[in-house]
């Protein structure tokens, strides 16, 4: 009788702990579902990119880029990426097919090699050519990928935020946890810290320079990815946004890697 009466207090005791936890999760997730109802809609986008490399010294070096992107109902979206410059990777593609919780298909094209490699699944976790960016942050944010928790509202840069953490859901993920600054006027991500799989920080993401397009999308013409434990960094620069400009499924192919340029 005294265990039972002991277990009641301490389920007595942790009930209002777990009710926290549980409505912790939901507003989490309505944050996320929100950020991402919002820019559904867009159809397709083509833009430039300058990306630029930084060593520990400061030392830059640049590549060129363009991409193209097409919305995907019912799934994620899907993505080609383009080097236009140096002459080294010049016509280098990545095509991917972004999913929920099913792994994101990714294909790259290497033309001194003139063959298209399959990245699988558990190598996505690896740095995209040489940058601070993994393949799996270049697949559509989909809502399902992750598991979430709002932590509290915080300001960054003087803008009022939500904080929310997110847990991936795929085990092959190179992160265990993603730490987000959302606005709370528009919903536009304003920070990404990224937790290493021993939990430690790894990098930060930060977006900035945000532009409005068809009255309604929001994107970042600056996303700056810090690594901090190596001190490099990788600088992406957007610009020629266009959208809705007609491409289609035929146009994300793997036929297509080869024909780019």
């Amino acid at each position: 009788m005294k265990r039972s009466v002991v277990l009641l207090g301490v389920v007595a005791l942790l009930a209002p702990a777990l009710a926290f936890a549980g409505e912790a999760e939901d507003k989490g997730l309505e944050i996320a579902k929100e950020a991402d109802r919002r820019d559904e809609g867009f159809g397709d986008s083509r833009s430039k990119m300058l990306m630029i490399l930084r060593n520990k010294r400061g030392q830059e070096s640049k590549r060129e880029l363009e991409i193209r992107t097409l919305e995907v109902k019912d799934d994620g979206d899907k993505s080609l990426t383009v080097f236009h410059t140096p002459r080294d990777v010049r016509g280098t593609a990545l095509l991917t097919f972004s999913h929920g919780v099913d792994p994101d298909d990714q294909w790259l094209y290497l033309p001194a090699l003139r063959r298209v490699k399959r990245i699988a699944s558990n190598n996505q976790s690896g740095p995209f050519m040489g940058s601070e960016f993994a393949y799996e942050d270049l697949s559509s944010q989909e809502v399902e990928k992750y598991t979430y928790k709002y932590l509290k509202d915080e300001k960054i840069d003087g803008v009022d935020c939500f904080l929310i953490e997110q847990y991936p859901v795929r085990k092959d993920s190179g992160y265990t946890r993603l730490q987000t600054w959302i606005d709370k006027d528009e919903y536009r991500v304003r920070k990404i810290d990224f937790y290493d799989r021993k939990g430690a920080l790894l990098k930060t993401l930060t977006p900035t320079e945000y532009k409005q397009f068809l009255g309604k999308h929001w994107r970042a013409q600056r996303m700056n990815m810090v690594n901090h434990q190596t001190g490099k960094s990788t600088e992406l620069m957007w610009s020629e946004w266009k959208f809705k400009t007609g491409l289609k499924d035929d146009d994300f192919t793997r036929t297509r890697l080869q024909q780019v340029l």
